[in-house]
């Protein structure tokens, strides 16, 4: 009971009448209800239809069921450890992270949460615990209603946009000093632990570092991080996006995910062998890394707008090579202590679930290490010269993801098929959608 009692005591003691209670659905976007304080019970809970877990980005579902044939219900759970005050709202308002479960008490299996705690289970039962970083880049972009119109940066405190690109310009942050300055003090209210904020190549595209940490918490905190950027932009007359390819001729976004693992015993980083060397488990993360990474793609590549990023020449991988501080690579290999030695996975896109691509990332190195799979030879030149080795399209990759036992073994095979399920109904959806490239090049000329 100490946790209900924990979490009504924080409800008491910051006044709180409102609460938030959250669960993120498989796009990473916040599901629930609203509840009045007076009306919420920790030990109670709240009970939401298990089909949210099977919607599309849509708002729509796949042609199967994924729900057991009642559309049952599932009970939600609060974590104690994810309460935090809603620093944007007028009155006292918490907003509650919730776990979701069967009537049984076992996790539901389609909740991205339960997703991630599974593949740290793993890790666990093996003795080790995963350390992630991710890093996440955005665009700011001006407010437009019309989704035909392309998206224009916003102007800042000149009064005027950005000339040319500006990467890691400290004045042209400055441009938009009001929203991080909100930004940083709302982050900080709710525990999100930001680490650095940089200028992007992209016209006002920034790039945020959360500090390292427990893959579970730095989840969570990624999944508010975005959700507080985006009210923060808005409030100030623009748009926060976290798609992967906002605008044509720029950069892409990505949320490059640095992972280590340490020994729960001695708590060493099992990445480096005591005299400093890399371990044969770094190389072996590694190897898992360039083996299972295709297949995991629907998980770090999610929508059709992501495979636009991934392209030559543009700091996004097109191929699975490894190097020691190489951009070009798609797993890099920063320059380090030994302690302090990771692997950086700089596949996935900012508009990843963060609990999946997290996961994903983490079970194709414990694969790695399980199987003890060798990697290539670190390359020393540039990736992008090397052929594309990732599926260019949502389509093939939900038929790889499909097809890969291994990953469906450490996932579960009802959560793979539903996934896989989900995405290729988004991709039917957008491929009935004539563009404006075609009527423009196929109209009158074919």
């Amino acid at each position: 009971m100490h946790h209900a009692e924990q979490i009504n005591q924080w409800l008491d003691d910051n006044h709180i009448t409102e609460i938030e209670c959250l669960i993120p659905d498989m796009t990473g976007l916040a599901r629930g209800k609203i509840v009045p304080r007076h009306k919420y019970n920790p030990a109670e809970g709240l009970r939401l239809p298990e089909a949210v877990l099977s919607m599309t980005v849509t708002g729509d579902y796949p042609e199967q069921d994924f729900t057991a044939v009642s559309d049952p219900d599932m009970r939600l759970l609060a974590d104690a450890a994810s309460v935090r005050p809603v620093p944007w709202e007028k009155e006292p308002t918490a907003q509650i992270i919730h776990d979701c479960l069967n009537f049984d008490g076992t996790p539901a299996e389609l909740a991205p949460r339960n997703v991630l705690k599974r593949i740290l289970k793993l890790y666990e039962d093996a003795g080790l615990k995963a350390v992630v970083a991710p890093e996440m880049e955005f665009y700011l972009v001006e407010v437009q209603p019309d989704e035909d119109i392309p998206l224009t940066p916003p102007v800042g405190r000149t009064r005027r946009t950005e000339a040319g690109r500006q990467s890691f310009s400290i004045d042209a942050v400055n441009e938009y000093e009001d929203i991080f300055d909100v930004m940083y003090d709302w982050c900080e209210a709710q525990g999100i632990q930001l680490d650095t904020l940089i200028h992007e190549m992209g016209t006002a595209q920034m790039e945020i570092n959360l500090d390292h940490g427990d893959p579970l918490a730095l989840a969570d905190q990624a999944f508010l991080f975005k959700r507080t950027v985006r009210e923060v932009a808005i409030r100030h007359n623009m748009y926060a996006t976290f798609m992967a390819k906002p605008m044509q001729g720029q950069p892409g976004s990505a949320m490059h995910i640095h992972q280590s693992v340490v020994d729960i015993k001695t708590g060493q980083n099992i990445f480096s062998n005591s005299d400093g060397t890399p371990s044969d488990a770094f190389y072996h993360f590694i190897g898992g890394l360039q083996t299972y990474l295709p297949p995991a793609m629907p998980f770090f590549a999610p929508y059709v707008n992501s495979y636009r990023r991934l392209s030559r020449y543009t700091s996004a991988p097109i191929n699975l090579s490894w190097g020691f501080d190489n951009r070009t690579c798609g797993l890099r290999v920063p320059h380090s202590s030994p302690e302090a030695r990771r692997v950086e996975n700089r596949l996935a896109g900012v508009d990843v679930n963060p609990y999946l691509a997290i996961a994903a990332s983490l079970a194709c190195g414990y694969l790695g290490m399980q199987e003890k799979i060798k990697p290539s030879e670190p390359l020393t030149g540039s990736a992008y010269e090397q052929p594309h080795q990732l599926p260019r399209h949502l389509d093939d990759a939900a038929d790889l993801l499909r097809a890969c036992e291994p990953l469906a073994q450490v996932f579960g095979r009802h959560f793979i098929d539903t996934y896989c399920a989900i995405k290729e109904a988004e991709y039917r959806e957008y491929f009935d959608v004539i563009s404006p490239w075609e009527r423009r090049f196929l109209l009158l000329h074919v």
